[in-house]
């Protein structure tokens, strides 16, 4: 399998399903010969492939591998230039969510953050870096970050921390790289209904409603955004975060959907997805 435009590839982890999903159709879109991974999803991550080949025309090869070893985010960069012919963008997507408060989460969970979320997207900007700097490539390093970073909730020091760190160390990378003509910014999503089915639950839509821009994100607005941040016309942006939310935080966090709450945190009352 060869590339049929080596300037423009991309290389976007957790593309299987949800956001990452969505990035991996919008860039095939755009012209881009892909190379997704993933880690448990492999049928979904090859519906993905077959799809952006018949749909777009494009090359897309699924890799499989666990990024919170330390050996695989290289390997994932080396697979990729050999399967697409190179990399001029990379899109670290893949992240968990696991809620606790401070009192609760257990150590291996931390830790399991700690490792996909950050220590993951860094080891993989430092293997695409060096393929970029050694073939002289001006190329685009997007983190997916999130709202989360920016703003605090209940139960969510470990997920939130790691994403806030994610968007600082993507700072110091962009001047590391400036040199070399390789760009590195942050796309923060805020409520994203990124799932199977999520555009018919109840619940998405009451707290899509309570959002200022009036409903819930969609997968292709980050996907929109990122095609945006790695094209010419973004040529002169980096180390900058773009929060893709509706306005999410702006006001509050409206995660509570009961109408006496306003704006505000808060756990949705148990019968949240059933209309009134």
């Amino acid at each position: 399998m060869t590339a049929q435009n080596a300037e423009k590839t991309a290389l976007i982890t957790g593309a299987a399903v949800g956001i990452g999903k969505g990035i991996a159709f919008t860039l095939a879109s755009r012209g881009y010969d892909l190379a997704i991974s993933y880690y448990t999803e492999r049928e979904e991550a090859m519906e993905v492939s077959r799809t952006i080949e018949r749909d777009f025309g494009r090359v897309c090869c699924t890799v499989q591998g666990d990024l919170t070893k330390g050996d695989t985010p290289a390997r994932l960069v080396e697979t990729a230039v050999r399967e697409i012919g190179g990399l001029n963008v990379l899109v670290n997507n893949a992240g968990l969510t696991i809620m606790g408060s401070i009192t609760e989460f257990k150590p291996s969970d931390l830790d399991y953050m700690l490792f996909l979320n950050f220590r993951a997207p860094l080891l993989m900007m430092q293997a695409a870096a060096k393929h970029m700097i050694e073939r002289q490539i001006h190329g685009s390093i997007v983190n997916i970050t999130s709202t989360r970073g920016e703003r605090a909730y209940p139960g969510d020091s470990g997920y939130g921390g790691t994403k806030a760190a994610l968007g600082r160390a993507s700072q110091s990378a962009a001047l590391d790289l400036a040199p070399y003509g390789i760009r590195v910014n942050c796309v923060a999503p805020g409520a994203t209904a990124s799932r199977e089915g999520a555009d018919r639950n109840e619940f998405y839509h009451a707290l899509g409603r309570k959002i200022p821009l009036g409903r819930m994100g969609s997968t292709r607005d980050i996907g929109e955004t990122v095609a945006w941040l790695v094209s010419e016309e973004a040529a002169y942006i980096t180390g900058s975060t773009i929060r893709v939310d509706g306005g999410l935080i702006l006001p509050g966090m409206p995660e509570d959907i009961r109408k006496e709450a306003g704006y505000g945190w808060g756990k949705p009352p148990a019968n949240a997805d059933k209309k009134e």
